[in-house]
């Protein structure tokens, strides 16, 4: 109860700070919006992603894309589709993309289906991430019925993603036994995807993960068995690096059109920020 009302309280000021720094929250949504034990009851039930996109090799040279908050608003995608031409001239370098919350403006169905119709144009699996926008005004049904699981694990063939759903700005317990129990049983590169940032570089900034102990817990999970977090969220860039682990915070594609390319190869992990 103590834990509920401090969220509560937090989100009351999140809410305040953001009416002044213009960053992204939007009261009636957060209001509106759900909790984390109700998505992850829909663990393992997929609608976009195939099997054959959870379960792929990568190879051992390959690239891939990620972005974060694309607010897609009124079937504006912000040129999002462009992307479709950039992965075909990859000539099959680039494996997948991953769009790290905020995909929607509300949530709204449209919304979501114009996502979908883009992301299927890529030619590559996209992997989505909730975050606080898709939940907004209690459209978390929409996400459900046409995009399904929050909180999910992709086996790359010698590479491994965790997807996180962090859209109320914590992770739950749950969701951090499950990460610390899967990650001990995998071999090679991993990478971790979720919405709300665990740094911040500007102490008054409070949309990020505010749980102290859940955020300590986190980084010892991923002490030297994970080579980068992407997260997004703030709408402003932030590289920290912590126990062997790279922490990437993505600025807002919808206001900057930035994107993040990412490089393996039996060299090492490289990335570039780029515009599309």
């Amino acid at each position: 109860m103590v834990k509920k009302l401090f969220r509560i309280t937090i989100s009351f000021l999140i809410f305040f700070w953001g009416f002044f720094t213009g960053n992204c929250v939007d009261i009636l949504g957060l209001a509106a919006s759900n909790d984390l034990s109700i998505r992850l009851k829909e663990k393992n039930n997929f609608k976009f992603l195939e099997n054959s996109d959870r379960d792929i090799s990568f190879g051992t040279d390959y690239s891939f894309i990620v972005l974060s908050d694309t607010h897609i608003k009124d079937k504006d995608s912000w040129g999002l589709e462009k992307l479709a031409n950039l992965i075909a001239d990859s000539k099959g370098e680039i494996k997948f993309v991953v769009v790290t919350g905020d995909i929607s403006q509300s949530g709204e169905e449209e919304e979501i289906k114009e996502f979908i119709k883009i992301s299927r144009s890529f030619g590559v699996p996209c992997y989505p991430v909730i975050g606080n926008h898709d939940i907004f005004f209690n459209n978390w049904p929409f996400w459900k019925n046409l995009i399904g699981s929050t909180s999910y694990k992709i086996n790359g063939n010698g590479t491994t993603l965790f997807i996180l759903d962090s859209a109320n700005s914590y992770f739950g317990k749950e969701q951090i036994d499950w990460l610390e129990k899967e990650i001990k049983n995998v071999n090679g590169r991993v990478f971790v995807f979720t919405h709300a940032n665990i740094f911040d570089d500007y102490q008054f900034n409070l949309q990020q993960v505010t749980d102290t102990d859940e955020r300590a817990r986190l980084l010892s999970i991923l002490h030297n068995k994970c080579d980068i977090m992407f997260m997004g969220h703030s709408h402003k860039r932030l590289i920290k690096e912590a126990g062997g682990v790279k922490y990437i915070n993505i600025e807002n594609y919808n206001g900057s059109k930035t994107y993040l390319l990412v490089t393996v190869n039996n060299s090492g992990v490289g990335y570039k920020f780029k515009k599309l």
